[in-house]
């Protein structure tokens, strides 16, 4: 059997293959936050066509934490049955259910909500310049996790996944490019991963210790002054008493930063943070080939492959990949006619 789709597990959840479907925003949530049913369409089909792991989208723990009014939100009690419903319907057909808590800080992108940051630094002259966050607001995102982590657990979601990357918040509070404090939350390596720990250790009071937990994250800024892999990796050390299970290794975003992108371009960062902290991680960037996704793996370059855009060109992905890496995988009996 090929690694791609010998089965991996986590704690107590096991995945039937290492094909993980990367958050995506899909923008199409009402403006409440609510699914619509483009997300049972969307998610169910990646389902059906047999995606190990999938991450719902981002999913704001607050209303100012959208990214744009249309993103999916978790921050009160009535948004739990819709999400629910949506993780019901991909659970029978295969896969399991993550889900991305995340606060946009400096990108909510709405202009009505009144945006919070570290410091009150600009994303670029497109966005609204936010207000710094005092230590009582700070402790109140770190609440809003808390209870959007207790929401997920009710909607039935297998894993979650901590929005640490693309500069949003607490990426924000992660470098030093978005982070002009001077208070404990700011300066020091320790410091800037101040309120990730924060965040953590709430979440982990109401999320089963049994149940897995992803930390996303931004390696690279992209500017000599920002964050390096290596960096990333100290304070992913500082984390470990929380229980983080695997590490999504991303880039960029934190400011703006010219990014050569290329296939593969993210895996060195996977790498290094696997090598450095000891800890799995989920690989991508620009993967497309099952070949590819075969030897990131059996290089022992990521632990699991995260897929995006491909997977939006075709959903059916993983059907198709068994057979280029000479494996034989169950295809739904709709579609076996197909095979």
């Amino acid at each position: 059997m090929s690694k791609l789709f010998h089965p991996y597990t986590l704690k107590n959840l096991e995945l039937k293959n290492r094909i993980v479907m990367a958050p995506m925003c899909q923008y199409s949530a009402d403006e409440e936050g609510f699914p619509t049913s483009w997300h049972t369409v969307h998610y169910a089909t990646r389902a059906i066509g047999g995606v190990g792991l999938i991450i719902l989208e981002a999913t704001a723990v607050e209303p100012r934490g959208r990214i744009s009014a249309n993103d999916l939100g978790i921050w009160k009690e009535e948004h739990v049955d819709g999400l629910k419903a949506l993780v019901a319907e991909c659970k029978k057909y295969g896969a399991q259910m993550g889900i991305q808590l995340a606060h946009a800080g400096r990108k909510c992108s709405i202009n009505s909500e009144n945006i919070v940051a570290p410091s009150p630094v600009a994303f670029s002259h497109d966005y609204q310049t936010p207000r710094e966050l005092t230590k009582k607001e700070i402790q109140t995102i770190v609440q809003s996790f808390k209870l959007g982590a207790q929401r997920s657990l009710e909607a039935g979601f297998d894993i979650i996944e901590i929005h640490g990357a693309h500069g949003y918040l607490i990426n924000e509070f992660l470098s030093p490019l978005s982070n002009q404090r001077t208070d404990e939350y700011g300066g020091s390596l320790e410091n800037r991963v101040r309120f990730l720990k924060e965040i953590l250790e709430a979440v982990r009071t109401v999320w089963p210790k049994e149940l897995p937990m992803i930390l996303r994250v931004s390696a690279e800024d992209y500017v000599a002054e920002g964050n390096h892999p290596e960096d990333l990796a100290a304070m992913i050390n500082l984390l470990k008493d929380y229980e983080v299970d695997i590490v999504n290794v991303s880039s960029g975003a934190v400011v703006p930063a010219p990014i050569k992108a290329y296939p593969g371009y993210q895996i060195p960062f996977s790498e290094i943070i696997k090598r450095e902290t000891n800890l799995p991680t989920i690989g991508g960037g620009l993967v497309t080939t099952p070949l590819m996704a075969e030897e990131i793996l059996q290089n022992n370059r990521a632990d699991l492959i995260f897929l995006g855009r491909e997977l939006l060109r075709n959903p059916y992905w993983a059907l198709h990949a068994a057979k280029e890496v000479r494996d034989d995988v169950p295809w739904p009996v709709q579609y076996e006619r197909g095979k």
